[in-house]
């Protein structure tokens, strides 16, 4: 320094704006949001007991686990653990069979900035997109939030095969469903459930709304756009079989995929989802709004949130 400033004194004058959050600042507040909500942390809703079974289930090809997904080499428990402790962070223990488990923020966090990367390079390139998801009641505003900025960046947002009906397997038995849209996310309604007073289910309320992991549902809205003559999306968001489905039929996919699913990391190490993030599913759909926020302002598609606001939903248990 060839003078010194007065103390206090602020060498870029008294009009200088102030400077703005760190990268750090907002992965540290989604950290905290993360752990506070048991979205990851070691005090995630899902028991190891939970976990373990549905690792034992995909080992065992079963469909409802494999959620569309046809992996490249046979899958034993121990193999799926050994991946989930890697991709997931739960813990690497064969032999810890009950109790808490746990999801790694540091793991959510890195892979939500990989599927930051992945909105970033779609919305350069005015690709199009499709969104689904099997969490219809949790997370469809999170979906539907980074589909409506790719769309704003310029990107077509597809909602093929609405209305098209299917048989789908549930807990309850078969039931006739047809895929519906939330805005702009696909879902499954089923058209077994209690209907309205004209005798049919209402479409766009939520009545009859399923928990799938089918990779159905794609396949439904990729055929409709082929016998359309159009091609294929240039990136499907989603969860359970839409990442999976997507994956597999060669489309890329990115989403979110509980501790309690090992197919979309199993795809993601093999290649075949693009990018699967470790969060819990279940929580409140409010509780995912930080995270969306969170992956638009790192894409660069939405930095649009006050980051140092005390009103802001961040400050909010």
């Amino acid at each position: 320094m060839t003078s010194r400033e007065p103390a206090g004194a602020d060498p870029a004058g008294p009009d200088a704006a102030a400077p703005g959050p760190t990268a750090s600042e907002p992965r540290e507040r989604l950290r905290a949001h993360l752990l506070r909500h048991r979205l990851a942390g070691g005090r995630i809703p899902t028991p190891r007991q939970k976990n373990l079974r549905s690792y034992r289930l995909f080992g065992q090809g079963d469909p409802q686990a494999l959620m569309g997904l046809d992996p490249e080499r046979r899958w034993g428990p121990g193999a799926v653990l050994d991946l989930m402790a890697e991709r997931c962070g739960v813990r690497p223990e064969f032999g810890y069979g009950h109790g808490q488990d746990t999801i790694d923020p540091e793991r959510t966090l890195d892979a939500l900035d990989r599927l930051a990367a992945l909105l970033r390079r779609t919305a350069r390139s005015r690709g199009r997109v499709l969104a689904g998801t099997g969490h219809p009641t949790r997370l469809p505003a999170f979906h539907g939030a980074l589909v409506r900025a790719l769309e704003a960046s310029g990107c077509a947002v597809l909602t093929p095969a609405r209305g098209a009906r299917f048989r789908e397997p549930t807990p309850d038995g078969q039931r006739t469903c047809t895929l519906d849209y939330l805005g702009p996310v696909a879902v499954v309604r089923s058209l077994d459930a209690a209907p309205g007073r004209s005798g049919r289910i209402p479409v766009g309320t939520t009545g009859g709304l399923l928990h799938t992991h089918s990779p159905q549902p794609v396949r439904l809205a990729l055929s409709a756009l082929a016998a359309a003559g159009q091609a294929p999306p240039d990136l499907v968001l989603g969860d359970h079989g839409w990442l999976c489905g997507a994956g597999r039929l060669g489309v890329p996919a990115g989403g979110l995929a509980d501790s309690n699913d090992p197919a979309p990391f199993v795809g993601e190490a093999e290649g075949t989802v693009a990018v699967a993030v470790p969060v819990d599913d279940g929580a409140h759909p409010e509780c995912y709004r930080a995270l969306s926020d969170y992956v638009l302002q790192r894409a660069d598609l939405a930095p649009y949130r006050d980051w140092a606001s005390p009103s802001s939903h961040w400050y909010h248990p």
